[in-house]
C-alpha cells in the first residue's frame, strides 16, 4: 500500500515549524499538517509572503491554526533573533522541518560572508535546529526533518575550498550543500541518541518536484540552456504536493525512525518510501568533521545553549 497524506494521523495539539513555507514543498507540507489539526508556524524570509501564504491556507482550512515568523536564512544574526523570539513565545515544539533552500545561483555570499548555498541550505538550518532543541526535547516523539535533494548522491564536500572562494561551480556547491543536509541529519540523530534526548532526526528528498527553485535558478543565472532543459524535463516533474510526501512521512508516520531517509518510490517521482542515503554521508569521521567546521562558523553569530551542543564534541 502506498503512503499518502490520507494516511496521516491527526496532529491536534502538535506544533510544527517549517522554513520556506510560503511556496512549493513547504507550503504543501504546511497545508497537509494544518488539515490534520496541527498548529503550523510558517517561517519565511518575507513577512508579507508569509502572511499571504497564511491567508491562502486559511481558505483551504478555515479552522486552521497558522502563525508566521519572519526569518532570513542568509543572515545568521537574523536567524538568532527570530529563534530567540520563537523560544520565548512557544513552550514546546513537536516538529521542525528544515525545508527552505536556494539552488545553483551565481556565487554570492550571506551577510556573514559565507557562500550562499552553504549558508542557507546547511549552516542556518544547523543553527536554528540547535537553538530549538530545548523546545523539541520537551516533547515525546519530537522530530527534526532536514530536506535534501537527489543531488546529495553527486555531492562531495570540498574541504579545501568549502566556500567556493577559489573556484566556484554553482551545481557542485548545490550538491555539496544537499550532501551536508544528510550528513547533518545523520550526525544530529547520533548525538541526540548519545545525549539521551528523545528527539529523532531524519532526512527526506522530493525527487523531481515542481517548485519555485527551478524558475529562481533560471532567473538568477539568465541561462536559456537551463530553461530549455527544464522545459524538456517537465513531463518528469511531479507536483509540490507529491514532492512533499517524503518529508511528511518522515515527520509524522509512526513507523519512521531517526537516522532514516525517505524519498520517491522511483527515485525521481512517486509515492514515498525508505530510500538510500548518499554513500558519502555514511562516513562517520567526515560527518564529525563537517559538524565541527560548521559549528565553528556559526557559533559567534547565534545564541546556542552549550548544553545542547551534543555529546561534548564541540
Amino acid at each position: 500500500m502506498v503512503w499518502s497524506s490520507e494516511l496521516m494521523p491527526r496532529q491536534d495539539g502538535r506544533i510544527a515549524f517549517i522554513t520556506g513555507a510560503n511556496s512549493g514543498l513547504g507550503f504543501a507540507t504546511a497545508q497537509a499538517l494544518v488539515e490534520k489539526g496541527a498548529t503550523v508556524i510558517l517561517g519565511c524570509r518575507s513577512l508579507q509572503k508569509a502572511q499571504q501564504a497564511r491567508k491562502k491556507l486559511l481558505t483551504k482550512s478555515e479552522n486552521g491554526h497558522i502563525e508566521v515568523l519572519a526569518i532570513d536564512l542568509a543572515d545568521l544574526e537574523n536567524v538568532s533573533l527570530a529563534i530567540d523570539y520563537m523560544v520565548s513565545k512557544y513552550q514546546k515544539l513537536d516538529l521542525l522541518i528544515n525545508n527552505a533552500g536556494v539552488m545553483a545561483p551565481p556565487r554570492t555570499v550571506s551577510k556573514q560572508g559565507f557562500e550562499i548555498q552553504l549558508a542557507v541550505n546547511h549552516l542556518s538550518h544547523m543553527a536554528l535546529t540547535l537553538m530549538l532543541l530545548p523546545l523539541l526535547s520537551k516533547q515525546l516523539g519530537a522530530r527534526v526533518v532536514t530536506v535534501s535533494s537527489g543531488a546529495q548522491y553527486m555531492g562531495k564536500i570540498n574541504w579545501d575550498d568549502l566556500q567556493g572562494a577559489e573556484q566556484y561551480d554553482r551545481w557542485a556547491s548545490y550538491s555539496q550543500s544537499k550532501l551536508a543536509n544528510v550528513m547533518f541529519a545523520l550526525e544530529l540523530n547520533e548525538r541526540l541518541k548519545s545525549s539521551n534526548l528523545a528527539v529523532a532526526s531524519l532526512s527526506a528528498h522530493p525527487g523531481l518536484a515542481r517548485t519555485n527553485l527551478q524558475s529562481n535558478s533560471v532567473k538568477s543565472n539568465g541561462s536559456w540552456q537551463e530553461a530549455l532543459a527544464y522545459k524538456l524535463m517537465n513531463p518528469l516533474f511531479q507536483s509540490s504536493s507529491m514532492g512533499s510526501l517524503p518529508q511528511l512521512l518522515a515527520a509524522i508516520d509512526p513507523s519512521a525512525q531517526g537516522g532514516e531517509q525517505y524519498g520517491p518510490q522511483f527515485n525521481f517521482r512517486g509515492y514515498p518510501k525508505l530510500c538510500q542515503i548518499a554513500r558519502s554521508a555514511l562516513n562517520k569521521q567526515d560527518r564529525e568533521r563537517l559538524w565541527n567546521v560548521s559549528y565553528s562558523l556559526i557559533k559567534d553569530f547565534v545564541n546556542i545553549n552549550n548544553s545542547y551542543v551534543l555529546s561534548g564534541h564541540n
